[in-house]
């Protein structure tokens, strides 16, 4: 096949860290090439010498054999190349429209032409199959169509390779099949396509070759159908990685978190939680499986005094927490890894120390008197990143410094280091790589045997049906079906996650479910 893209010897240092350590790459045109690595190996550095986006301080980048050179996206866009980031470029105020045609806007005279911006649009969408409506605002379509907007707005510049970072981070499973039927019609098509990820499952089912990253630098580059996943991660980690998650039976204790009949809003006013009732026992982990959108996020900030219920309780084991603030809460033994690393879990310019201070601010032995201990809060911070093996130069960076998925394990780092008698965690291995994940669903477990509660919300159904001990689906804002470990299987909770009924032998039924049978309002405990 044709070489599309050769990148030799590039480096690329940033503060404190060697990303890129003459690293090379080689694309064949038309291929799905996979990018693999650990959190901090430099795969999104390396695409970003690549977009434009980044200067190397040594190394070339030749497309068809021509050496190229980059000062801008804009450049990049020059000759082809588009890049779809993790954390998406669209403006949510803006039409889809709008934010295709930005930068690049089509013009009656000096006046911008939305008929023909439309027009445009509507063509490309029906071109390379990807439906969107031309006149939604992006705030309120979800984030599987919002990926589809930053695709379009790449290919109306004329990207014949398109680089995808991380694009299934925030998908459900019907959207990531969806998007790799996108990835498949663009090759076919004869677009180049690199795609960014760390999980070895979308390696061995999109790819058609791959190369592994660790430690800034290149590892090898493989055909995917000459190697397994235990492979790959062999090559990611530099040993053999645990799988499948190992826990061993467990008494579940008294119970730790109750909701009680709670009912509240979205942002927009309108209902999520539709008589929600569950419990959540000492030693036991609950997992809420559910499609995004059906109230799993209003659920979290509700618990967590995010968001007001307009009726129902929250407790502690006895303490009504209903009406308490998040920090109050924490204080009563409520643990929070939220779903939105960037948004609900850092401060993005503040340092890691003071990102790891956070509810620590007024404990010992952080607090003296009216002062801070930083001393005290820098070895505390040493501490955690070297224990969940935050990758980072030192305590001193900013947290937006961090790749996404160390961001990730600091927020992970700092909630076990509170120890809190209960656990919300949502999303907690979102963006994490092999390894990570590992570690952290280790963490859970013993949690677990500590006898802490856990409730754990994730797109991911195999981490579900691997950690939890009592499995709850969430629909629409409703509870409608509990199960035991080991009574689930992923296509029951698929039904139900999707609407369907499901009776006692796993089987689907004509009718909705509701409360597996029961009354809305039932305890699931």
């Amino acid at each position: 096949m044709t070489i599309d893209i050769e990148m030799k010897n590039n480096v690329r240092q940033i503060p404190g860290v060697l990303a890129n350590d003459h690293k090379s790459l080689t694309v064949e045109a038309g291929e799905i090439h996979g990018l693999l690595g650990e959190n901090g190996a430099g795969k999104t550095t390396l695409m970003n010498i690549l977009s434009g986006l980044a200067v190397p301080d040594a190394g070339e980048v030749l497309l068809n054999g021509i050496p190229v050179h980059f000062g801008s996206c804009l450049d990049a866009i020059e000759y082809g190349i588009g890049m779809v980031h993790q954390h998406f470029m669209l403006v949510p105020v803006f039409t889809v429209t709008e934010n295709i045609i930005l930068g690049n806007e089509p013009k009656k005279g000096i006046r911008l032409n939305m008929n023909l911006a439309r027009a445009l649009v509507t063509e490309i969408s029906a071109r390379y199959g990807l439906k969107v409506d031309p006149d939604a605002l992006i705030r309120d379509i979800p984030v599987g169509m919002q990926q589809r907007v930053e695709i379009l707005k790449a290919l109306s510049r004329g990207a014949r390779i398109m680089i995808l970072d991380e694009p299934t981070a925030v998908l459900t499973p019907q959207e990531v099949e969806e998007l790799y039927a996108i990835m498949r019609s663009l090759r076919e098509a004869g677009h180049t396509i690199i795609f960014i990820t760390h999980k070895l499952q979308e390696i061995m089912e999109i790819t058609d070759r791959v190369t592994v990253l660790r430690d800034g630098r290149v590892v090898d580059t493989v055909e995917t159908s000459d190697i397994d996943e235990a492979g790959l991660a062999r090559m990611m980690v530099g040993r053999d990685v645990v799988l499948r998650v190992e826990k061993e039976q467990h008494a579940a204790g008294e119970v730790k978190l109750r909701v009680k009949h709670v009912f509240a809003n979205d942002s927009r006013g309108l209902p999520a939680l539709k008589d929600v009732s569950l419990e959540v026992r000492a030693g036991e982990i609950v997992g809420i499986a559910g499609v995004a959108g059906n109230g799993q996020s209003e659920l979290v900030e509700v618990i967590t005094g995010l968001r007001s219920q307009e009726s129902g309780g929250i407790f502690l084991g006895e303490l009504d927490i209903s009406d308490m603030t998040p920090r109050e809460r924490m204080y009563a033994g409520l643990g929070h890894i939220p779903q939105d690393r960037q948004r609900r879990g850092l401060v993005m310019d503040f340092s890691l120390i003071d990102n790891f201070l956070m509810g620590f601010e007024d404990s010992p032995p952080f607090a003296k008197g009216p002062m801070l201990d930083y001393t005290a809060a820098e070895q505390f911070s040493r501490e955690s990143i070297q224990m969940f093996d935050v990758r980072t130069p030192g305590p001193h960076v900013l947290a937006r410094a961090l790749s996404g998925g160390n961001q990730q394990k600091m927020i992970v780092a700092r909630e076990f280091q509170r120890e809190p008698a209960v656990l919300i965690a949502a999303q907690p291995t979102r963006g994490l790589d092999v390894s990570a994940i590992e570690f952290v669903h280790k963490k859970l477990i013993e949690l677990r045997a500590q006898d802490k509660a856990v409730l754990l919300i994730s797109m991911e159904l195999t981490e579900i049906l691997d950690l939890s001990d009592r499995i709850l689906v969430i629909y629409e804002g409703e509870i409608v079906g509990s199960f035991e470990a080991g009574q689930a299987t992923p296509e029951m909770l698929g039904l139900l996650m999707a609407g369907s009924k499901v009776n006692q032998a796993g089987g689907q039924e004509d009718a909705p479910p509701h409360q597996n049978g029961k009354e809305g309002g039932a305890d699931h405990g």
